[in-house]
């Protein structure tokens, strides 16, 4: 069985409804029935879901509010983390972890590679970068995951913003010839 956390978010529901087409075993769990920075919360969802594979979908993605709210990115993107690796390393399971491209500082001329050093330039890289650190540090039955953006039917992402029908000039209060 599979266990995501994140199942509300973008990536979870999409898991979900993955999982659901191809009949495999996938429960997902949300903020509200599992809070990754509590040890308490992931230690009952390990012992209540018995997992063969976890995938961490959950995170905090508010990538310029993290700028004034590190604590929360702290928290979201490096502690839990840390605690769901532990609890794999406890019960012998391997991690699937999501994190970003926003570990790179966005400066080479061609595509980032695994092994290519990390540099976040700001307060949500860098706690996405120490997340990947934590997991590394806690289990050696990992794979980091790194995206640039993630598109689904549900929630906000970039795609939809794009595809939103813009209203003509005249109606978003441009002075009219």
């Amino acid at each position: 069985m599979i266990l995501v956390f994140g199942g509300n978010g973008q990536l979870g529901r999409e898991l979900t409804r993955a999982g659901a087409a191809r009949q495999i075993p996938l429960t997902a769990l949300s903020r509200a029935q599992a809070d990754i920075s509590d040890r308490t919360a992931v230690r009952e969802a390990f012992a209540s879901q018995r997992p063969s594979l976890v995938v961490n979908a959950a995170a905090y993605t508010k990538v310029d509010l993290a700028e004034t709210e590190p604590e929360a990115a702290r928290q979201g993107n490096e502690l839990g983390p840390a605690i769901i690796a532990e609890a794999c390393t406890g019960a012998g399971v391997p991690l699937v972890h999501i994190s970003t491209d926003y570990v790179f500082d966005g400066r080479k001329l061609d595509a980032y590679v695994e092994g290519d050093p990390i540099a976040p330039i700001g307060a949500y890289g860098r706690s996405k970068a120490a997340g990947e650190r934590a997991v590394r540090q806690a289990t050696e039955h990992h794979l980091i995951m790194r995206t640039s953006w993630i598109y689904g039917e549900f929630g906000h992402n970039f795609l939809k913003t794009m595809l939103r029908p813009y209203a003509p000039i005249g109606a978003i209060g441009s002075p009219s010839t």
